[in-house]
């Protein structure tokens, strides 16, 4: 196999690596967020190097701000609001179709 082949497959799976871990955090935000946790404390020992030190705190997930749009979910109103009332009546709306 050539050099050009071997370089070709190494784009592509990082390309493919980086799709997803991508669609990872999108789709599993908590569990990346462990998985950047975890990696981070073991990264940011005291015994480590500097740099390997520095990575591990760039890795550090962002703590929960009590904002909606951090995705904590801790005190459950971030969700879907469920309808005012169970008895309330939606009106529908009749549509004609698109031709």
């Amino acid at each position: 196999m050539s050099m050009g082949l071997w370089v070709q497959y190494l784009v592509v799976g990082l390309l493919v690596l980086a799709s997803l871990l991508y669609a990872l955090r999108k789709l599993a935000p908590q569990l990346t967020s462990r998985w950047l946790a975890t990696a981070s404390i073991r990264l940011n020992q005291p015994q480590r190097a500097g740099w390997v030190r520095a990575l591990g705190r760039r890795l550090q997930p962002a703590q929960a701000s009590g904002h909606c749009g951090d995705g904590c979910d801790t005190c459950g109103s971030c969700g879907p609001k469920p309808p005012a009332s169970a008895n309330q009546a939606m009106p529908l709306e009749f549509r004609p179709r698109r031709r």
